[in-house]
């Protein structure tokens, strides 16, 4: 009976139990050369976990996932945590906005997180205090034991132990010549690397590039300057140069996050460590391209630069009269397969020709590309007879031998068996001649010329002439009627002082006004629209607003008592609202409140 109520408690536990999901920073005020450790804390398992934006920090570390699971007494206890090292950019009161999980198909979001960057601090030389052997040797055998073990650094690490390489495979090569790119990292046996991210892409201008995919980057054993390192290959590029002279490849660049020796020890002798980031950068590589020779240069050629062989094959050679028949033209082999143009087969007007379908079966490893492309013609004949497809010439640059090479099909003879045969003003069709036969076509053309005067009319004297004359008699009444108006309105000062003062109120609430409907960009656009309008107005710092302070300055500035209550009342309204559910209505009574009050204070400081 004690075991099925102990179940049922569980039960219970396990029904009513809520999850927890918040944040929790190392410290709420730090100085701005202080790093902040973040931790996101829940109490289930969840997935789909989204870090937020961190504006202001730069994530130097993480997330490190970490999950604490215990069962005590009958009581489960889960946590699971995702940590980040933060670096504050600049000074300033910043919002770690909320991180979201995902949790039994529902979405949990934390509490967001105020944080307050300051001056930068002192750091402390624990160093001269917690040397539990300085106490009995004194500071000069510390000295001497940090010395030595600064000398005992591996030589590996002088340049910091990471290095970005770009492998090129030939820096001079010809023109549609292939070339690889090779990126390697290498990283020393006593640095570890937790992430990496580009910083900046490589550039391959006046180059036809096609990567290589890299699927999954495995650790391998390499040299680097005489010592043993390890290295990874984060990209494979086969590049075709497309001009000649120096060609210059933009380099690739990486921020690592990184954790290396100091070159010191602890009080067991262990190598102390410390964490940092690095950026590291291939460098920018010149490739020298050599033009292609004039010398013996076919004039048929098209830029195919490789080696390759030339087929043109016809389905079939015998045939009916309105059959057809498909001619293949294709080249197959190595080299720049996709930037040239295959020749076109010239065949006799009895044959009618269709546009080619055109296919490519090419791979592209290290070596460049390889395959072979064709195009299928199709070719239906009209007339009875036996027709000619003359032969076709490709023409190439062969690498191994520097030299050109051209290859030339065979002639290729059509027997088309049955159809009509062609008449006399079909010779064309037969011959590919044409016979001009007399003809009275052009008849038409008079052989004396008759001339007729040109009408002209005089400008002097035309309707455009009187309305360009008149019009500007017609405009002086508009301009005056203008100016009137104009006075009238500056006259107006109390009317101008309402409408200056909206007009400004709008200004700053025009981003707020664009994203009405969306609650968190509304009132981020909201605020910053208040906190420009206080800069503006009060000539302060983002530092300085604190509600006090704010409040003070408005009433030294003749403002009156209740349109500064006004103020601070939609300041708290804004906050509170980022994080509370909200309506389009709210919204936009919101957003009057906010011109009504900015227009007020306007007119009142």
């Amino acid at each position: 009976m004690n075991k099925y109520i102990f179940l049922l408690l569980l039960a219970v536990q396990s029904v009513f139990a809520q999850v927890e999901f918040k944040a929790a920073v190392s410290k709420s005020t730090i100085g701005i050369n202080e790093r902040l450790r973040i931790d996101f804390t829940m109490n289930d398992d969840g997935d789909n976990f989204e870090a937020p934006s961190f504006e202001g920090f730069k994530v130097f570390g993480g997330p490190n996932q970490s999950v604490n699971y215990s069962w005590v007494n009958g009581r489960k206890s889960f946590s699971k945590s995702y940590s980040f090292f933060l670096m504050p950019t600049k000074k300033g009161t910043f919002v770690i906005k909320p991180a979201s999980i995902e949790i039994a198909g529902k979405i949990y979001k934390t509490n967001s997180v105020k944080v307050t960057v300051g001056n930068a601090v002192t750091q402390p030389e624990p160093e001269e205090e917690e040397d539990p052997f300085a106490i009995i040797f004194g500071n000069q055998r510390r000295r001497q034991q940090q010395q030595q073990q600064q000398m005992q650094l591996p030589p590996q690490l002088k340049g910091d132990g990471i290095h970005l390489v770009a492998e090129i495979s030939n820096t001079n090569p010809y023109l549609n010549e292939p070339i690889t790119a090779v990126y390697k990292l290498y990283v020393s046996p006593y640095v570890s690397v937790s992430d990496f991210r580009e910083s900046a892409s490589p550039k391959y201008n006046n180059f036809w590039s096609q990567a290589i995919d890299v699927k999954n980057l495995s650790v391998q054993m390499g040299k680097y300057n005489g010592e043993d390192y390890r290295y990874v290959i984060l990209r494979k590029t086969v590049l075709y140069p497309q001009k000649a002279g120096k060609l210059n490849i933009e380099p690739l660049s990486l921020d690592i996050n990184m954790q290396a020796p100091t070159g010191r020890r602890d009080m067991f002798g262990r190598m102390e460590y410390t964490n940092g980031t690095k950026k590291v950068s291939a460098g920018a590589k010149s490739i020298f391209v050599k033009a292609l020779p004039e010398a013996g240069k076919p004039e048929d050629f098209t830029g195919a630069v490789g080696h390759f062989d030339f087929r043109v094959k016809p389905s079939k050679t015998a045939l009916k009269s309105g059959e057809s028949m498909q001619l293949e033209v294709s080249v197959a082999g190595k080299g720049n397969m996709k930037l040239f143009t295959l020749p076109k087969p010239i065949v006799p007007n009895a044959l009618e020709m269709y546009d080619p379908e055109h296919k490519e079966s090419v791979t592209t490893p290290l070596t460049g590309t390889q395959g072979t492309i064709s195009d299928t013609y199709t070719i239906v004949p009209q007339y009875k007879g036996i027709y000619a497809i003359k032969p076709l010439t490709f023409s190439y640059f062969d690498l191994n031998s520097k030299t050109y090479k051209t290859i030339t099909s065979q002639e290729i003879k059509l027997d088309v068996l049955e159809g009509i045969m062609p008449t006399s003003t079909d010779q064309t069709a037969a011959t590919g001649k044409q016979t001009v036969a007399k003809s009275d076509q052009f008849a038409y053309v008079k052989s004396n010329t008759e001339l007729e005067p040109i009408k002209c009319d005089d400008f002097l004297g035309s309707t455009l002439f009187y309305t360009l004359l008149f019009v500007p008699f017609l405009i002086i009444p508009i301009i005056v009627l203008a100016k009137k108006k104009k006075e009238a309105l500056d006259g107006d000062v109390a009317g101008n002082k309402i409408r200056q003062s909206n007009k400004l109120a709008k200004k700053f609430l025009s981003e707020a006004s664009k994203q009405m409907g969306n609650k968190e960009p509304f009132y981020d656009a909201m605020e910053r629209a208040l906190h420009n309008f206080l800069k503006a107005k009060l000539h302060i710092e983002t530092s300085e607003m604190s509600k006090e302070n704010i409040q003070e300055l408005l009433m030294s500035k003749k403002a009156e008592s209740h349109t500064v209550t006004d103020f601070m009342k939609l300041m708290d309204s804004c906050e509170f609202a980022r994080y509370a559910p909200s309506t389009s209505v709210a919204m936009q009574q919101d957003y009057d409140r906010a011109v009504g009050v900015i227009s007020e204070l306007s007119k009142q400081i």
